[in-house]
């Protein structure tokens, strides 16, 4: 059967819906995986009995470097899967699931000193709705751009720089971490994976 040209241009305008929902029901999916593989990852280094391997994925200690990995590495392998579906065909897939890992920890960030800054102390209940909203703001963040016009190329091309980077510091600082408030361990005072 062939489609008359009112027929096909109807079929053409629909198939970006139809593309745009799939996303849509992808980073939706995601909100729920990376928010629980990072709430397993919270404990994973004390279960393992302290492994070395483990440490540069898993918390080591309280401090709010430490929990900014548990969105970063389930968001990647995420991204890692998303790609294996629909990274090709996507616009802008590098570049929107950089930014969207990207705002996780800065949102986590952003909004655990606001409210700490204001209570003069942290809350566990908040910390996990922060966790949560952080997650959801990648998300939307990266199904937004996946479903924008294409931006320039050079964005997807410093894309995965960014992200090796952001891992790289995440492995580092887990062993040599600054010591600044960021780092410091909230229970222990100490630094690190060593304290």
């Amino acid at each position: 059967m062939r489609l008359g040209p009112e027929l096909r241009l109807g079929y053409l305008l629909r198939e970006p819906v139809i593309v745009r929902k799939g996303i849509l029901r992808w980073e939706l999916g995601g909100i729920a995986f990376i928010v629980v593989l990072g709430s397993v990852l919270h404990f994973v280094f004390e279960w393992s009995g302290g492994a070395i391997p483990v440490a540069p994925i898993a918390a080591v200690n309280e401090s709010v470097w430490e929990h900014l990995k548990l969105g970063f590495w389930p968001a990647l392998v995420y991204a890692a899967l998303e790609y294996s579906r629909f990274g090709k065909s996507a616009n802008n897939f590098p570049f929107a699931k950089t930014l969207g890992i990207y705002l996780i920890p800065i949102t986590i960030v952003v909004l655990y000193y606001a409210y700490t800054a204001i209570l003069g102390h942290g809350l566990l209940e908040v910390d996990i709705a922060i966790f949560v909203v952080a997650v959801i703001v990648g998300q939307v963040v990266s199904y937004k751009l996946l479903t924008a016009s294409p931006l320039p190329e050079r964005l997807n091309h410093f894309a995965p720089i960014a992200l090796a980077i952001l891992g790289v510091l995440f492995v580092l600082f887990t062993f040599y971490p600054p010591h600044l408030p960021l780092f410091r361990d909230s229970v222990t005072g100490g630094y690190g994976i060593v304290g």
